[in-house]
């Protein structure tokens, strides 16, 4: 269980502080904090719990979340930016959960556009981001982060093979740790997001991140399905696909690897 005294005192001064809301269990945080947001709620409050019995990730697939396993957090944002942005956010959270990954266990973790977390060919996180917009502006966003710590074993028949930090750190990693860390690389970045230049630098930085953006044979799933290779992301954020002879910006969905040879 969460040190919530200990949360407290460190994160004092950041934009967290006072704003810790914390649920023995829950259906979902992303839901807690979306209610939250519609009410009222600031800029960087933190709904997290310790087991969520309707934990969900995108296109409503249910997310696993057993009590005392993972990390199970939803930040509420209100950054002063355009829509256009939006595609951005998530790529900013990957990238922050990447970093507070590699902080609290020593792992280099991988993202897969738009919104997986892997380690090597294993998943072991996943992000969620629902906004709501006001005319051409964000009224406020709640990115949601679920990622696998102490777990063992997994279910198997999964899309992607999963994992866990302990089981690839080969040690017990702290929940409490994961999430400091998480919240600190995530205020960051949040406040690169309205950045004049947030447009080229985040994309850049994703790409330099993850294995996924480049030179990747996939399979695109959703409203843009086709096969084909990453070929980047362009300044909105959109994931670049050579298909059919032609260059595919792909808005929405996911992407497999497809085996070749």
């Amino acid at each position: 269980m969460y040190d919530l005294a200990a949360l407290e005192a460190s994160l004092t001064g950041t934009i967290y502080a006072g704003k810790l809301h914390f649920s023995v269990a829950t259906g979902s945080t992303n839901s807690d904090a979306l209610a939250a947001g519609r009410n009222g709620a600031t800029h960087g409050s933190v709904y997290f719990a310790d087991e969520q019995t309707a934990g969900r990730g995108r296109g409503d697939h249910r997310w696993e979340s057993t009590a005392g396993q993972g990390l199970y957090v939803s930040v509420l944002l209100r950054p002063d930016v355009p829509t256009v942005r939006l595609p951005l956010l998530p790529l900013a959270v990957g990238l922050a959960a990447v970093d507070a990954i590699r902080s609290a266990s020593g792992l280099n973790a991988d993202l897969r556009w738009p919104n997986d977390l892997l380690i090597g060919d294993r998943k072991t996180g996943g992000i969620l981001v629902e906004s709501k917009t006001d005319s051409d502006r964000l009224s406020f966003a709640v990115a949601g982060i679920g990622i696998n710590v102490h777990q063992g074993s997994f279910d198997v028949g999964l899309a992607t093979p999963a994992t866990s930090l302990d089981i690839e750190a080969g040690r017990l990693i702290g929940r409490q740790a994961l999430l400091v860390a998480l919240l600190e690389s995530l205020e960051r970045e949040a406040t690169g997001l309205v950045e004049q230049d947030a447009h080229k630098r985040i994309p850049a930085r994703v790409e330099h991140a993850s294995t996924w953006i480049r030179g990747r044979h996939v399979e695109v799933h959703g409203p843009q399905a086709c096969i084909g290779v990453t070929a980047g992301l362009d300044d909105r954020g959109f994931l670049l696909v050579k298909a059919g002879g032609g260059l595919i910006a792909v808005r929405t969905g996911g992407i497999r690897e497809v085996k070749t040879g």
